[in-house]
């Protein structure tokens, strides 16, 4: 399979051998410099790649001299990590894609644990992409002598917290995005620790309304509903009908009312801009945006959208949401019947309260006529609105956290002990 680390490169470089441990002792060994710290790191997709960056910039204040290697994006790139392959050869999603790729990301996967343990790095990082790096990390684990930290937690908090456990036998440690997290590993006896979330740090305390507006050509006194249906070409076929259904009652409702909908790429865009043809809603001011979507959420003065990590977004953006989803009717029907799911909030902003402050409407409430009433008591209702903006900004702060220099501290604990 070619190597796509670096374009124009035939072959991967030769890996350096790593020199054999030397025996611990209170003297140093004339002659010999003390070996560079070694961080062998995995990221899934762009989102891994952004957080694979920032780590390595945190651990690099610690180490300049630290080696990084492993599968990462242009941002770990530049952040100088030796890149043996691209991420975006792990960013496979839906069933159907999962399994025409298995025997490539399995290739893929035995080659990475090769060249992982002759690097013989202090310490492995998977980050996110749990079906690629848990493997990989049980793997390393076994051998015992890399230690192996897993980089944002699957949502056991959510279903599936028998997962907690499977995950410690492959992490000696997990970092948790979350607070509700921690806890759910303690009772598996897994080491997790609590770090913060990069998007509560990114995003500002107090978001700019009239700059955001400004920056989308969007007039002060229009109302504004930010419609994302999410980031998935499946998710779009789904959800994309109902929600551009249900905006188009609040329209009837809403004088002058403006949709902004981001498209997070050019199929995604083109998705939309195929539904708007069929379903033929009265919309008259409807916009289609090349991203944008933190700036959508801002500008708006309620945000429609699927759940996922696009809801912890619009809660930091401080605006009232409505979470609408639908999955497949057999994927429902097994995930219920076998009881996997294991909370009564589905969305990440209402798990964050502990209690509904924001409507879910998932897979039988997910229609036209429920989202258009929710979306509309938000519009009515402006007294919700001001209630909602302090819890908002209560889990915002708890959230902040520097969660790459957090990340950095746990990790750098596991390379201190090796060295």
């Amino acid at each position: 399979m070619p190597d796509r680390a670096h374009a124009g490169t035939a072959a991967a470089p030769a890996l350096p051998e790593r020199a054999a441990p030397i025996p611990d002792s209170p003297f140093p060994i004339p002659g010999r410099p003390p070996r560079r710290p070694r961080i062998a790191l995995v990221a899934g997709e762009a989102s891994g790649d952004l957080l694979g960056a920032e780590l390595v910039v945190r651990l690099r204040e610690r180490w300049p001299d630290a080696e990084f290697a492993g599968i990462g994006g242009a941002k770990m790139r530049a952040a100088g990590v030796e890149t043996w392959h691209d991420c975006g050869e792990l960013a496979v999603m839906g069933l159907a894609e999962v399994l025409r790729h298995l025997p490539r990301l399995l290739r893929l996967r035995r080659e990475t644990l090769r060249r992982v343990l002759a690097w013989q790095p202090d310490v492995f990082v998977g980050i996110d992409a749990p079906d690629f790096n848990l493997g990989l990390e049980r793997r390393l684990k076994q051998r015992g002598n890399i230690r192996t930290v897993h980089y944002v937690s699957p949502s056991v908090w959510a279903w599936r917290e028998g997962r907690a456990a499977t995950i410690g036998r492959s992490a000696d440690r997990v970092l948790c995005l979350f607070p509700m997290e921690p806890p759910i590993y303690a009772r598996h006896g897994v080491d997790a620790r609590f770090i913060g979330h990069p998007l509560a740090d990114t995003l500002p305390l107090d978001p700019d309304r009239a700059a955001a507006r400004a920056a989308l050509g969007v007039s002060d006194d229009v109302p504004v509903l930010a419609l994302l249906p999410g980031s998935r070409l499946g998710e779009i076929a789904r959800l994309g009908e109902s929600f551009l259904q249900g905006a188009a009652q609040v329209a009837q409702r809403i004088p002058n009312l403006h949709v902004l909908i981001p498209a997070a790429n050019p199929a995604c865009r083109g998705a939309i801009e195929r539904l708007l043809a069929q379903v033929r809603v009265a919309l008259p001011d409807c916009r289609i945006l090349d991203g944008h979507a933190s700036e959508a959420m801002i500008a708006s003065d309620v945000v429609l959208l699927a759940s996922g990590t696009a809801t912890l977004e619009a809660l930091l953006a401080k605006r009232p949401m409505v979470i609408a989803y639908r999955i497949s009717a057999l994927t429902y029907a097994i995930v219920m019947g076998l009881g996997m799911m294991k909370t009564d909030r589905y969305s990440l902003p209402n798990a964050l309260a502990g209690e509904t402050v924001v409507p879910e409407l998932m897979q039988h409430d997910c229609t036209p006529d429920n989202i258009a009433r929710e979306v509309l008591a938000w519009f009515e209702h402006p007294e919700r609105i001001a209630a909602l903006q302090p819890r908002f900004d209560t889990i915002h702060r708890a959230l902040r956290q520097d969660a790459s220099a957090r990340a950095a501290d746990a990790i750098a604990e596991f390379v201190d002990a090796a060295r």
